[in-house]
């Protein structure tokens, strides 16, 4: 664990195994850099594998108000060059992989590639919008707890969650590390973020697009909203929203192949 003030006003907390071709792996919301803990090590044997707490979550800074896709787009931007980065490869999942593609639009020449792990070019439907608003209320008047509590169940895939009740719990572990500022600022950020279908559309970047058989979060027709010669979209199978912790042998093997095809 390594704090890095990587503005005047922002610390991030970092984890970091492993050396060669940089790899950035972003969590989801109500998550942190232990969602990659299994993964991490599997990747480490080849690549420099960086895993941040996001703004608003764990013992990164949690300011307080609204945040946007853009700003968590920047605070990476910001720990890159703090790490003298100079291209690397972005994998996000889910709010992880709406901040990878508000990056790749404004700063793909710091990419080798970048991929959506359980995520969507897609904004917020209007249900979605006000489902939103409903939890940052809950947040404010009830906490983390019953949050986190009422959504992580729902990441996993349902056929399976009896097997994975040590995941589940895991899951909720790391989930009440969140401050509810922090919870609140980002369900505001994905709450406004906007369509960037366009972006997966005009990229010539390397791009992996990662569903889960049983997701019932992000169904695979939302995470794959672009094909292409350089794209390639793959469904792990027996996997809900969550294969990082699922099925991390799996998602490892996929993002392998994925990554040893950018750096051949």
């Amino acid at each position: 664990m390594t704090r890095i003030q990587v503005d005047a006003n922002f610390t991030m907390n970092v984890e970091q195994q492993g050396q060669g071709p940089a790899v950035l792996l972003l969590h989801g919301y109500c998550g942190s850099s232990k969602y990659w803990e299994a993964i991490m090590p599997m990747l480490a044997q080849n690549y420099r594998v960086i895993a941040p707490d996001l703004r608003g979550h764990a013992k990164s800074d949690s300011p307080v108000g609204a945040y946007t896709i853009e700003q968590m787009a920047d605070d990476v931007l910001a720990l890159a060059d703090k790490l003298e980065l100079s291209q690397f490869v972005l994998l996000g999942h889910s709010l992880g992989g709406y901040i990878t593609l508000s990056f790749a639009q404004r700063y793909s020449s710091r990419l080798h590639g970048f991929g959506l792990i359980h995520s969507t070019s897609l904004p917020d439907t209007e249900e979605g919008k006000q489902n939103r608003l409903a939890v940052v209320e809950k947040l404010q008047s009830q906490g983390i707890v019953p949050v986190v509590d009422g959504l992580i169940p729902k990441l996993f895939a349902p056929q399976h969650l009896e097997e994975h009740a040590l995941q589940v719990s895991r899951a909720k572990e790391i989930g009440y590390c969140t401050p509810p500022q922090g919870a609140a600022g980002a369900a505001l950020a994905m709450r406004e973020r906007t369509d960037r279908t366009s972006v997966l559309q005009a990229t010539e970047l390397p791009v992996l697009l990662v569903a889960g058989e049983h997701d019932q979060i992000v169904t695979a027709d939302k995470a794959f909203t672009a094909s292409g010669d350089n794209i390639s979209q793959v469904t792990i199978e027996k996997a809900g929203h969550m294969s990082m912790m699922e099925t991390p042998a799996t998602l490892a093997d996929a993002l392998h192949t994925y990554l040893a095809n950018v750096f051949q």
